[in-house]
């Protein structure tokens, strides 16, 4: 199927302003670049997709939504969780897109884009190797980066509305096709449970904002993820930024339960909006 957000669309429209009748343009979100045909009726895309202009002037009016096109149909790229009864949708940025869940965008997107955040994360707890636990999939931007030099990626989701999103949105298309991306459905703060001790050698925390998560905040749960990390492993722990109001008050709840839960040395990451604590070797 083909991709389109109000970035594609306003690409095209202006291209039949300009009065062209081939132009060049993304069907996957920016991902890849085709050429097309323009027409009196609209735009043909090589796999043989059409989108009349009438269709292409609804996206374009529209900066929130992306929308699949598949044998002609137009449909807005969203789900509704029954499981959290959160409303998840793939929203553009003039990279990667991120999803919104209940209205809240699960990257950053001013300033950067969901791409670069990710390597942002990934960065702050480098060289990422050995097995990777990654506690919170979302698109599986994290787990797809790091799986690029980690042995094995384990990748866990609660709610598979999130991976429904997921199939459909081009950049995340590794998630499902790399073998050494394990994926689990569930609650993170019970699967990690289940894991052996010194399982990891990173761990890369992404959690929801506090108030739709906060067991994922918990001393509990930090207990376990020191539990499952090797000696000298890293945890990367995302919070938002670190100098707003709110997240200097969440990030001095989150480094002191760090600390109590084992974790000694626990660093502000400001660049990428979270903190690395690290296990001491014994």
């Amino acid at each position: 199927m083909v991709i389109l957000s109000h970035y594609q669309a306003k690409t095209l429209l202006a291209a039949r302003q300009a009065g062209r009748d081939v132009v060049v343009v993304s069907p996957d979100l920016n991902l890849t670049l085709v050429e097309v045909t323009l027409d009196a009726q609209g735009v043909a895309f090589p796999n043989g997709e059409y989108v009349d202009w009438g269709k292409l002037e609804q996206i374009a009016k529209v900066d929130t939504k992306c929308f699949a096109l598949e044998d002609g149909d137009l449909r807005e790229i969203k789900v509704f969780s029954e499981q959290t009864n959160w409303m998840r949708s793939l929203y553009p940025t003039a990279g990667a897109p991120t999803v919104l869940v209940a209205g809240v965008p699960m990257h950053r997107i001013e300033g950067t884009d969901p791409y670069h955040d990710t390597l942002a994360k990934i960065k702050a707890i480098s060289p990422v190797v050995g097995n990777v636990l990654d506690t919170a999939t979302g698109l599986g931007y994290t787990a797809i980066e790091a799986s690029k030099t980690a042995e094995h990626v384990v990748t866990i989701e609660i709610d598979p509305a999130s991976l429904e999103i997921a199939r459909i949105n081009p950049w995340s298309r590794m998630l499902f096709d790399n073998p050494k991306i394990e994926q689990i459905i569930g609650d993170a703060f019970e699967e990690v449970r289940a894991f052996e001790d010194a399982t990891f050698s990173r761990v890369i925390h992404d959690p929801p904002m506090f108030s739709l998560a906060g067991e994922l905040y918990s001393g509990e749960f930090y207990r376990e993820l020191w539990r499952v990390l090797r000696r000298n492993g890293r945890l990367f722990h995302y919070i938002g930024d670190l100098d707003s109001r709110s997240g200097q008050g969440v990030a001095r709840g989150v480094i002191r339960r760090l600390q109590e839960a084992g974790f000694k040395q626990v660093v502000r990451r400001p660049e990428a909006f979270g903190v690395v604590a690290y296990k001491e070797a014994r």
